[in-house]
């Protein structure tokens, strides 16, 4: 529960120093994109910890907020606030599970909302986070 903490409160800080020492709006945003799903990925290992499995694609990482029905489902949930955020562009992440790429995949279109794309528009990716 302490490494959760931590991570939130990373995420937090992030979330609101990145702008302001960056002073580069796009930059920022893939930044926070970036740690936004690092903050869901410690979460599902929370909830895969507790039910045994990751939420499939049909539940979504709504199961991270409301509970599926599954036994060892934690009370209150895996995300703090009890919402999923949206990406930094004010779109849905995209959950798939099982991944194409690894056991899940959680993945948000960018800048432009679309598949695909380079530079501001570049999809940012749980499987490739650290080349992005």
């Amino acid at each position: 529960i302490e490494l959760m903490v931590v991570i939130v409160i990373l995420g937090i800080l992030a979330t609101i120093m990145m702008p302001k020492i960056l002073d580069r709006p796009e930059q920022a945003r893939r930044m926070k994109a970036k740690v936004q799903i690092r903050n869901l990925q410690s979460a599902l290992a929370f909830f895969k910890t507790d039910t045994g499995r990751f939420p499939t694609t049909s539940e979504g990482l709504e199961a991270l907020v409301s509970d599926p029905g599954l036994k060892g489902w934690k009370q209150g949930g895996y995300i703090e606030g009890g919402r999923v955020p949206a990406d930094p562009w004010d779109s849905q992440y995209i959950y798939i599970c099982p991944g194409t790429r690894d056991e899940y995949d959680i993945e948000s279109y960018g800048k432009d909302s679309e598949d695909g794309g380079t530079q501001d528009n570049a999809d940012i990716e749980s499987w490739n986070l650290d080349q992005q």
